[in-house]
């Protein structure tokens, strides 16, 4: 869905391409969709970027949100069904907004989702706001990735670690 959505809004987007540069400076204050009849998602579920370059037309980027690749945000009351009860391993992540080596593997863990889609679900878990589940689990310092497979915790690795030390353990427990 999220595919069909951005084939469609790149598709409209290239309507106003053939603008002359001064009819496009007016259109900088307006939005390029105002004038569309169809509607578009709601912004949650996208995000669109005009970049500027100086050579050449402005190029369309169409960013899904909430696809199924994406790391979801598991709480107590989610705990046991995105992990415990998953079928596929699962990497999870315990993190915390304030933590700055947390901020350096989010966008490694968010690769790692889409890389492995389909066989590891990949969820991260606010140990501010999830205390218990971090307790239970012995997290004392963060950033903490541990694998689950069949509800068993069956890895940890502590520490913002590159991408090849966390697809190495993954690898391990993920199906060809």
């Amino acid at each position: 869905m999220a595919l069909e959505t951005c084939t469609i809004a790149s598709s409209l987007h290239a309507h106003h391409l053939h603008y002359s540069s001064k009819e496009k400076l007016k259109l900088q204050s307006k939005s390029p969709f105002s004038t569309l009849s169809t509607p578009l998602p709601s912004p949650p579920l996208l995000s669109f970027h005009l970049p500027k370059r100086s050579n050449s037309k402005p190029r369309f980027i169409c960013q899904a949100k909430n696809a199924v690749d994406a790391v979801v945000a598991v709480t107590d009351e989610s705990w046991n069904n995105l992990v415990i009860g998953n079928e596929t391993p699962v990497l999870v992540e315990f993190w915390a907004p304030w933590c700055g080596p947390c901020r350096m593997i989010a966008p490694v863990i968010d690769e790692l989702a889409k890389e492995y889609a389909g066989k590891l679900a990949c969820c991260k878990v606010n140990t501010d706001d999830c205390p218990n589940i971090a307790s239970k689990y012995g997290i004392r310092s963060i950033p903490t990735v541990l694998v689950f497979k069949n509800g068993e915790r069956k890895e940890c690795i502590v520490g913002a670690v590159p991408k090849s030390t966390l697809c190495t353990t993954i690898d391990k427990y993920v199906e060809g």
